[in-house]
């Protein structure tokens, strides 16, 4: 009873919206500000009337009426209204333009904040579902704050940048957005944030399979690291170095390291270890194999060569040409 009642009370509004909305001889312009108060009536009573149809078609005539009459601010939070109730009728994939246009608003009508949190609302909204259009979202709100000269919010939204391309295996977009971080936590003076960070941009360089690159951000950032988190880093690279795969895994496993963030933790559990130095393999002997080809040849010299004694009696026994048997038969003198 109380929902058709809330849908008849939405309807009465919009009808009177339409009225305001007219013209004749003696009204020459449409009422867009009372216009646009029934249109928002209606779409309260629908929404608690759980009608987000309409709900939906009300907020959009709202944001109309007051871009007619130059009411930017109003406009954009009706837009922000219009987001939730697109997530509550599934219909995500109207989000991303919708928060654009909003953040659009605001920022013409010099409110970079709130235009800034808009986006940041609704890329949390996209970001399991639809994480390319959530990494766009995070990434305008990191540009706003940055012009806003707020180093301390646009980390914030870098960092979603940056776990969101380590999540689509953007590798390279990454590591920009993991240094970009760390100089937006340096100029803050946030030393403990850059430790970390320093440990996930070095698993998202060896994940690229650049130990230089990996090394340089280590000698780079590692001051700002505590000594557990030094001695681990010094560890993996080495273990890299060396090619060892038992040392890079102890170094992965490390406690803290599986403690970071969610993305940076599946990383470094799922990044190429080293290949390791191959073995070679063992000669297998067959059975009953037949023995091994010799040349007679080989035989006879090695032959020969082991018992140089009988080769050099072999020729001093035999009796060179002009000589006589007698000078044999009597040996040596």
């Amino acid at each position: 009873m109380d929902t058709s009642h809330k849908n008849e009370q939405g309807q009465e509004h919009i009808r009177n919206a339409e009225k305001h909305l007219k013209t004749s001889l003696l009204k020459w312009r449409p009422d867009y500000d009372s216009a646009a108060d029934e249109y928002d009536k209606a779409a309260t009573c629908f929404r608690n009337c759980k009608n987000f149809v309409q709900c939906k078609e009300c907020l959009l005539k709202v944001v109309d009426c007051h871009k007619q009459n130059r009411a930017v601010f109003n406009a954009a939070k009706a837009l922000d209204q219009c987001v939730l109730v697109c997530k509550e009728l599934g219909e995500l994939q109207e989000i991303a333009s919708l928060a654009e246009r909003a953040a659009n608003m605001f920022q013409s009508n010099g409110s970079a904040e709130k235009a800034a949190s808009s986006l940041e609302r609704a890329a949390k909204i996209l970001e399991s579902r639809y994480p390319e259009q959530a990494l766009r979202l995070f990434q305008h709100a990191s540009e706003i704050a940055m012009i806003q000269d707020n180093p301390r919010q646009a980390a914030e939204y870098v960092s979603k940048v940056a776990r969101i391309n380590v999540k689509l295996q953007q590798y390279d977009s990454a590591a920009d957005a993991v240094r970009r971080e760390l100089d937006l936590h340096r100029e803050c003076g946030a030393g403990q944030a850059a430790g970390r960070l320093a440990v996930a941009l070095v698993l998202v360089q060896l994940t690229r399979g650049d130990l230089v690159a990996a090394e340089k951000a280590f000698k780079e950032w590692g001051n700002y690291c505590d000594a557990p988190e030094v001695q681990t880093l010094e560890m993996l690279l080495q273990a890299y170095d060396e090619e060892d795969q038992e040392a890079a895994k102890a170094a992965l496993g490390n406690p803290f390291i599986r403690n970071m963030d969610v993305e940076y933790a599946i990383l470094a559990r799922d990044m190429p270890l080293p290949e390791g130095i191959a073995k070679p393999p063992k000669a297998s002997v067959r059975e009953n194999a037949a023995p091994s080809y010799v040349s007679p040849n080989s035989q006879t010299t090695a032959t020969i060569e082991d018992r140089p004694d009988e080769k050099g009696e072999s020729q001093r026994s035999e009796p060179k040409e002009g000589a006589s048997e007698d000078e044999f038969e009597g040996g040596l003198c």
